[in-house]
């Protein structure tokens, strides 16, 4: 797909490529919509605010050109985050509660645009991998735990993660057969089918094919209709619409405006850090991710795009959307089915707006064991005992970040997990030997050779994710297409977000027609076998 001439962006370069923007937007459009619909709902939410957010992530956040291949909308990992800003500002009134919730998003948007003019999206490089790849993995072990219940049919009486957990016996002792049915059949489809070694078989998206099988089920089943049915001869269970998807017939009735009464109050500005902070780092990951996947490796204007994803929040927030990241899955997708440039997500947008304006019985339809089947897989995706395996790789002190910021998280919130995943990082390096006083300030020095014109940056003492900022910039300020050695000879500790960051700097650098290296390595101690893992020098 590679080629040497870079595909043309905005208006100039839509003759050129709308033909393969639009096929691969149509595709995301397939994939986004049952997506948009189950994060919606997971995060308490109505059905059309996951739509609105994408529609708007389309229409208008694709022109601030940020980055070409991302696609902009709801994201499971903001469904955490969502739900408890409506419970714990609705307080049992699940209305009040979302308006209010509309008003920290907008608040979230805001300072996100302000990230952006500050250009703030350096700060993606501060968090650490593992503390981060954690949090990621507690976020889809507590959206399993949610919506395991509702594959089952049954709502559960408890509402924090851990209790959800230890209640899932229960509710699969209560399973209502016939949406089990229709969850399990989804779950399969969605494990199974990407296992099918068929050219038309990687055309299909498995969320399409579980919306294809799972409405002829609910119509079947006759979801449209409130009954009782008789299971075994021996037990009674009762149907119908509660169990579907439910949306207005008309997209303006749907709007809603935020409630800015409680906007000042402690727990709205909790929410509006929670939102601002973790969708930004999300967010950001997610466009790193997909440069690093661009066929052309382009890189995004990381700036621009965390203001635009800020005015897209701060709209969203104002008629009743979702919180919005540049999501990975879906753009993922994007590359895979041929997109050029922002104009797939521009489309993509346009036609959920078709679709939800003029079908929206279709969407009516679709069973919520379903979505439900869908958040499953990508909570399972997220905690996969993959992801415990490729940290434990990289290194113990790595595993144990992780688990702790899982465990932590579980056991709180979000902001905590990752703040005590962070703490545990910082404590494992002074264990290590990490100078307090160079914890947050690296020491470095950049000369350039007058013989040979390169640029030699000695590092002192230690290179960590919390003193890595300033060493990036000091990088980001030598000249392109020049030769630059990073020498670590006097370092004595190299973290493993360091190690990350700086392969995947190399990688851009070289591509831009530099040349990059690392030297300095051979007399440190790598703490597992793996490339990118710790380094401490030798005694």
């Amino acid at each position: 797909m590679k080629t040497n001439h870079i595909p043309q962006a905005g208006l100039k370069g839509l003759p050129q490529n709308w033909k393969s923007d639009l096929s691969s937007g149509f595709f995301v459009f397939l994939i986004a919509l049952p997506l948009c619909l189950g994060i919606s709902m997971a995060s308490g939410f109505p059905p059309v605010a996951g739509l609105f957010t994408a529609i708007i992530g389309g229409l208008i956040v694709s022109f601030f050109g940020g980055s070409q291949l991302t696609i902009k909308g709801p994201a499971a990992g903001l469904i955490v985050i969502a739900l408890g800003a409506v419970e714990e500002l609705g307080k049992g009134d699940a209305l009040l509660g979302y308006k209010l919730a509309l008003a920290t998003i907008v608040a979230a948007g805001v300072l996100q645009i302000i990230f952006g003019l500050l250009k703030s999206g350096i700060l993606s490089d501060f968090f650490p991998s593992a503390a981060v790849h954690g949090m990621l993995a507690a976020i889809g072990v507590i959206i399993a735990a949610k919506q395991l219940h509702t594959l089952v049919g049954v709502k559960p009486e408890g509402k924090e993660t851990l209790e959800l957990l230890l209640e899932i016996p229960r509710s699969f002792g209560l399973l209502n057969p016939e949406i089990f049915i229709i969850g399990a059949v989804s779950l399969l489809i969605l494990f199974l089918f990407p296992l099918i070694n068929h050219p038309l078989a990687k055309k299909i998206p498995a969320p399409l094919l579980v919306i294809l099988v799972a409405i002829p089920l609910g119509h079947f089943f006759d979801l449209e209709h409130e009954h009782q049915y008789l299971f075994l001869d021996n037990h009674t269970y009762t149907v119908g619409p509660r169990f579907l998807v439910t949306l207005p017939n008309n997209l303006l009735a749907a709007v809603t405006f935020p409630d800015f009464s409680q906007l000042f109050s402690a727990i709205s500005i909790k929410y509006v850090i929670m939102f601002a902070l973790v969708g930004s780092l999300e967010s950001l990951l997610s466009t790193k991710a997909i440069d690093s996947l661009d066929p052309w490796k382009r890189k995004a204007n990381m700036n621009r795009d965390l203001v635009g994803v800020g005015v897209g929040n701060t709209l969203a927030g104002m008629i009743g959307g979702l919180p919005m990241i540049s999501e990975i899955v879906r753009s993922s997708a994007n590359i895979n089915y041929g997109g050029k440039t922002w104009w797939s997500n521009f489309f993509h947008g346009l036609l959920l707006l078709v679709f939800v304006v003029f079908f929206p019985m279709l969407i009516h339809q679709i069973p919520l064991a379903a979505l439900a089947a869908m958040l499953i897989f990508t909570g399972y995706r997220l905690a996969s005992p993959k992801e415990f395996y490729k940290t434990y790789k990289i290194g113990k002190e790595q595993l144990l970040i992780f688990v702790v910021t899982i465990v932590v998280t579980l056991a709180t919130d979000l902001l905590i997990g990752i703040g005590v995943g962070i703490a545990t990082k910082l404590i494992v390096h002074l264990a290590n030997g990490l100078p307090p006083r160079y914890m947050f300030k690296p020491l470095f020095s950049v000369n350039q050779r007058e013989e040979t014109g390169e640029y030699i940056v000695d590092v002192y003492h230690s290179a960590v994710f919390s003193n890595y900022i300033k060493l990036k910039k000091s990088l980001d300020a030598l000249p392109r297409k020049a030769h630059i050695i990073v020498d670590f000879s006097n370092a004595t500790l190299i973290d493993h977000t360091v190690m990350e960051n700086l392969h995947r700097y190399q990688h851009d650098y070289e591509h831009e027609g530099g040349s990059f290296a690392l030297v300095g390595l051979e007399n440190h101690q790598k703490f597992s076998a793996h490339d990118l893992a710790v380094r401490k020098k030798k005694k």
